[in-house]
């Protein structure tokens, strides 16, 4: 096998190890999204930050929803401060799959999705769909 197949498959193999070292906290959906299941694999990096998968299923477009939304937006709330946002959540509509790969330096905070028709909200202002507590 070449050198480069090798380190390939190195990588390959670290990415899927730290996936099954990770905690996996489950998000609750809201009636909002009523079929959607998701899940936050957490794990701590090197630098004693978290690195977070966000990964959904059976979750509807949020120009699906009554009323429709332009966007989903992942928020964070560490205890005694404001959310911050920490990305869009784009669907795909082929399975009706969303994810997001972020870092953060806090270990306990809540974690939710809102539908917003902003891009870049400064603050959560749309109807929550998805929510969980993250203690690591």
């Amino acid at each position: 096998m070449k050198r480069g197949g090798v380190l390939a498959l190195m990588a390959a193999l670290l990415v899927l190890v730290s996936v099954a070292m990770a905690d996996e906290f489950k998000l609750r959906n809201s009636e909002l999204n009523p079929a959607a299941i998701a899940t936050a694999h957490v794990n701590s990096d090197r630098n004693g930050n978290l690195d977070i998968d966000i990964e959904v299923h059976h979750i509807a477009p949020p120009d699906r929803l009554n009323p429709p939304h332009s966007n989903y937006v992942v928020w964070i709330q560490a205890p005694n401060k404001q959310a911050e946002m920490l990305g869009l959540m784009r669907v795909n509509a082929d399975d009706m799959g969303a994810s997001l790969r972020t870092k953060t330096p806090y270990h306990s905070f809540d974690i939710f999705v809102t539908a917003e028709d902003n891009n870049h909200p400064d603050s959560p202002t749309g109807p929550e769909v998805l929510r969980g507590s993250i203690q690591k």
